[in-house]
């Protein structure tokens, strides 16, 4: 592997996280990593900096090939940190995300800190990778998905992503000869029914439990991730940062201002 290569690591799941560790490991087969992550879990931040109160980043390994810091910030904050100040002006040739403990597609990616990692890096022009293993339990075996990881790092490396593209993979909980394989995707269309659950404490005080469940609004749809994650293949949606919905200008455009 070309050793010369430079990778920004991050996540959501915070410094400790199985599956960050899994993705330092298998992005220091390809360069020398520099990794800089929340310093607890920030899951569902979404995009969200921090900006009422000032960062810190405690450095915690340094090696040849590998500086580890932890930021007391959100998934954005630690790479917003890690291009203006810790990589000292140095610009990567890659950024991954995760590897995330739970699902992160279809429109789980609205919500998603390990995602927004991905898009921080693309909004940066660094080509950009976020990774999820279906399954929620923090002791997971990570072993597939790091195998599946270091093909898609392996890809990304040598063909490069288009501008303002980055890539969002979903990797089924199951071992490595039971991924049937990886499928280009789009995202499909659903949405999280929210059910807050009303309680009362002590001092009668009304509170509230953020409790749901996902709905996929085109479960036959074959060509969703989604449908490839159902059929134990791992998913790779490119996710566009561009949000603009161009199909729409025209219709707007018949509005009277």
């Amino acid at each position: 592997m070309n050793k010369e290569k430079l990778i920004l690591v991050s996540n959501d799941d915070g410094i400790d996280a199985k599956g960050l560790k899994t993705l330092i490991e298998v992005a220091s087969r390809f360069g020398t990593v520099l990794v800089v992550a929340p310093a607890d879990a920030q899951s569902g931040m979404s995009h969200a900096i921090t900006i009422k109160t000032p960062l810190r980043a405690k450095k915690l390994k340094k090696t040849d090939t590998l500086e580890v810091y932890s930021c007391q910030g959100t998934p954005v904050d630690c790479v917003k940190l890690a291009i203006n100040q810790l990589l000292e002006g140095r610009q990567p040739d890659l950024l991954v995300s995760g590897i995330n403990h739970g699902s992160n597609s279809s429109s789980s990616v609205i919500y998603s800190g390990t995602m927004s990692v991905a898009m921080e890096g693309c909004v940066n022009q660094i080509p950009s990778v976020g990774f999820s293993l279906l399954s929620y339990d923090p002791e997971a075996d990570f072993t597939a998905a790091g195998m599946i990881a270091e093909k898609v790092i392996k890809n990304t490396l040598e063909n490069g992503l288009p501008e303002g593209i980055c890539l969002n993979v979903n990797i089924p909980y199951l071992p490595f000869n039971e991924i049937k394989g990886i499928k280009i995707c789009r995202q499909a269309k659903g949405l999280w029914k929210e059910e807050f659950v009303k309680r009362v404490d002590p001092h009668q005080g009304v509170y509230y439990w953020l409790t749901g469940y996902y709905l996929n609004l085109e479960e036959d749809s074959d060509d969703t991730d989604e449908y490839a994650l159902a059929g134990n293949y791992a998913s790779i949606v490119p996710i566009n940062i561009d949000l603009t919905a161009y199909s729409a200008i025209s219709k707007l455009n018949e509005w009277k201002f």
